[in-house]
């Protein structure tokens, strides 16, 4: 299966402020499916957003490549950085929408700003995105008026309106209650299903996360563990992982199926 990411002996480390260096990430290499689900999880400050970071461009790595879709992220600059972006969608932890702007606003705003499309095809587009999303009736509205899952499917719906080829998850569910959650991640499955995009999910919730991943990565200590499935990581040797099983996923853990 060809990749979508792909991470080659990636050094990452941080100055720390008493001085000394924090190494984050330390010579890791792995792969992220294209048109696969992949889950990244461990504990606080063991470096998931960085990950993400990485993948974006946002920061560099000290040694090693990282490719999207082939092409070395961590040598672009410029426009070609900027054409690699485009590749990707993101959803933040708190949706990062514009206060300021309605809900067709928000999700008009990467055709706006994007696209050269006229005003009244942007206007269907985004019209048809919020009947997709289950938005429909709230275009006026603005972020403060909705709640936590509604601002997520706003988030989730303007992410889309550039089809990207990749998806970002960035602690998606925080802030939300078990039931929104879970409809939160129908939605994700249902969308991923429907486009197609690969999608790379960083997420606390454990295990529930789970039953959307095709693929776990677990960080430790600078290093990263890679399962085929999340049933697999409970049959793994290593001391920090079956620490992390027993801290997580219980004695025994099996997925379920997310509806799509």
């Amino acid at each position: 299966m060809s990749a979508a990411i792909e991470f080659d002996r990636v050094v990452k480390t941080f100055a720390k402020s008493g001085g000394g260096v924090q190494t984050v990430l330390d010579g890791v290499s792995f792969t992220i499916p294209r048109g696969k689900t992949t889950v990244i999880a461990g504990g606080s400050g063991q470096g998931k957003s960085v990950t993400l970071k990485l993948v974006l461009g946002l920061v560099r790595a000290d040694s090693g490549r990282v490719l999207v879709h082939g092409r070395d992220i961590t040598r672009a600059g410029g426009r070609e950085l900027e054409e690699v972006r485009s590749q990707f969608g993101v959803l933040f932890q708190g949706s990062a929408l514009f206060d300021s702007l309605t809900v067709f606003e928000n999700v008009a705003l990467p055709l706006r700003e994007r696209t050269a499309k006229s005003e009244e095809e942007i206007r269907l587009l985004v019209a048809a995105s919020l009947r997709q999303f289950e938005l429909a009736g709230h275009e006026d509205k603005y972020p403060a008026q909705l709640s936590g899952g509604m601002q997520k499917r706003v988030g989730l719906a303007r992410a889309m309106q550039l089809k990207p080829s990749i998806m970002l998850f960035d602690e998606p569910t925080t802030g939300l209650d078990p039931v929104m959650t879970r409809e939160i991640y129908h939605l994700f499955a249902r969308t991923q299903a429907e486009f197609g995009f690969t999608s790379v999910i960083v997420s606390h919730d454990i295990p529930k996360i789970f039953n959307l991943a095709d693929q776990v990565i677990i960080l430790h200590r600078g290093q990263m563990d890679v399962f085929s499935s999340p049933e697999a990581i409970q049959w793994s040797e290593k001391p920090h992982i079956r620490e992390f099983v027993k801290m997580t996923m219980g004695d025994i853990y099996q997925s379920s199926v997310v509806e799509k």
